[in-house]
């Protein structure tokens, strides 16, 4: 009976329930093996580009009231031109320049019967949340900017095979020395925006949190640890948030979350789920809140605001964090 015993490290207490969590949310999860293959299996590369491609194969343009799809040319284009963040001018231009082609598309050029026209894709479908794909993994590997080396956050999430969303999961027992565990992956993040670390996989985030089990914390880009906040959710019911956290995943989907895992886990995810309802956490919370699909594109498209006057000392927040921090 010990291998059931309660396990509050990083894996059981924060990243376990997490990963089921999203996959409650309608994210497809990728294994690490899954994730690396979809990248052309390139540690130094952070875009699903398979999935990218799969994306983009299935867009069109209208021209003289007909539908046409993309050809191949403008889709080597646009995946070449994403896979290229302009991380000479530093990060926070990157993030900002890939978050207009997200906002506005990106043009490409094209001919029908000769003619030459120049439609505006869009790389994700706003108004359609189910009309992209959205997955997630854990373990993400990818190698330092200086080619040596590699960071492995612990978890990111893919809209369209781009990396939206990188969390960090953390035990929830603290070290008295070094502060609440949170803030350690507030500074885990920050410390792989640095320019030698992998700047290339932040410059597509605009969602960055930490948890550990039982609370979380969110930002964005070079956002200072000080102004990571907590969600405060007024929209989304307890009641609502507790038949998430306890939507029972089929088995298939629980076979692709835990097959790369040691057996035991499995097992113990069992018994944990079999001993009745479990409680939602502040962790719970945060993720239901931010990474719903819906909640997820309100947030990158309403709420996120690019203030170069005051960069220096918030970075890039979404409005709500401004607004939490200076209210």
């Amino acid at each position: 009976m010990e291998q059931f015993a309660p396990k509050f490290q990083e894996e059981y207490a924060a990243k376990i329930p997490a990963l089921t969590l999203l996959a409650s949310l309608g994210w497809s999860f990728l294994s690490p093996q899954e994730a690396l293959a979809k990248r052309g299996g390139k540690q130094d590369r952070v875009v699903l580009r398979e999935v990218l491609r799969d994306v983009l194969s299935q867009r069109t343009f209208h021209y003289a009231g007909k539908s046409y799809p993309l050809s191949e040319n403008s889709i080597d284009n646009i995946v070449s031109h994403l896979c290229s963040p302009a991380l000479n001018e530093g990060l926070r231009h990157a993030n900002e320049a890939i978050y207009n082609h997200l906002m506005y598309g990106i043009p490409v050029t094209e001919f029908v019967d000769g003619k030459k026209v120049t439609p505006t894709v869009s790389i994700i479908d706003w108004q359609n949340p189910d009309n992209n794909q959205f997955h997630f993994t854990e373990e993400y590997t990818v190698t330092r900017a200086g080619g040596f080396e590699s960071r492995r956050p612990d978890l990111v999430c893919f809209v369209n095979g781009l990396p939206l969303v990188v969390i960090e999961a953390k035990r929830p027992d603290g070290n008295a020395q070094k502060g609440p565990t949170i803030n350690e992956g507030i500074s885990q993040s920050l410390r792989n925006q640095r320019p030698d670390e992998v700047p290339h996989l932040f410059a597509y985030s605009q969602l960055l949190l930490s948890v550990n089990g039982i609370d979380g914390r969110y930002g964005t880009v070079e956002t200072p640890e000080k102004f990571w906040a907590a969600w405060k959710e007024e929209d989304i019911s307890d009641a609502e948030m507790l038949a998430l956290k306890n939507k029972a995943l089929d088995d298939a989907t629980l076979q692709h979350l835990f097959d790369h895992r040691d057996k035991r886990d499995l097992s113990w995810y069992h018994n944990l789920i079999a001993g009745g309802e479990l409680m939602v956490t502040g962790q719970d919370k945060l993720l239901i809140s931010l990474l719903s699909k819906e909640r997820l594109f309100d947030m990158v498209r309403y709420f996120t605001i690019f203030d170069k006057k005051n960069w220096q000392d918030c970075g890039s927040l979404p409005a709500s964090v401004w607004h939490q921090t200076t209210a």
